[in-house]
């Protein structure tokens, strides 16, 4: 006949458990940490240069519009994922150190700015009467400024809830 396992800090009979008894209601619970400290570190070099590889290749690829790879534009797609690792890595290591609401700006920059280059680099041009593409930058500036506010208001909230007024966090 099979039996039931026991489990750890309780009883499997009525009545009081000394474990449960000795636990502080003040304890902030903390997901355990699956990975040791080698690899937090790799990850902390290896998250920005993925992302700035896949954002150099999505600018090359949007400024070459389907066309043949150029030298122009490859250099293009390296220095964009160059540009894009060196600042996601540098918020990476300086925005938690900062203030909640500083920290929330910073990345709403970041985002702002990498989607409105990468919108900018699209290709799809909207020529005007006089063939020029005037009416392109300020499209780009305006989806932009949408992104960059939809992006303030979320990192806000996320670091307004896990964060107290001197950024230390709370959750």
């Amino acid at each position: 006949m099979a039996q039931a396992a026991p489990t750890p800090g309780g009883m499997s009979r009525p009545g009081r458990t000394p474990v449960a008894e000795r636990r502080s209601s003040d304890v902030v619970r903390r997901s355990p940490d699956v990975f040791d400290a080698r690899t937090h570190a790799m990850g902390r070099l290896a998250v920005p240069v993925v992302l700035g590889l896949i954002y150099g290749y999505w600018v090359a690829a949007n400024d070459r519009v389907g066309g043949p790879i150029t030298g122009s534009n490859l250099l293009l797609g390296f220095l964009s994922a160059l540009v894009f690792a060196v600042l996601c890595a540098a918020l990476l290591i300086l925005s938690p150190r900062m203030p909640r609401e500083v920290h929330a700006l910073l990345w709403t920059a970041f985002v702002g700015c990498a989607f409105g280059f990468l919108y900018n680099q699209r290709g799809s041009f909207i020529p005007t009467q006089s063939g020029s593409q005037s009416g392109d930058v300020p499209r780009a500036v305006l989806m932009s400024l949408l992104v960059s506010a939809a992006t303030f208001a979320a990192f806000f909230y996320h670091y307004y809830t896990r964060e107290d007024a001197f950024g230390r966090r709370i959750r």
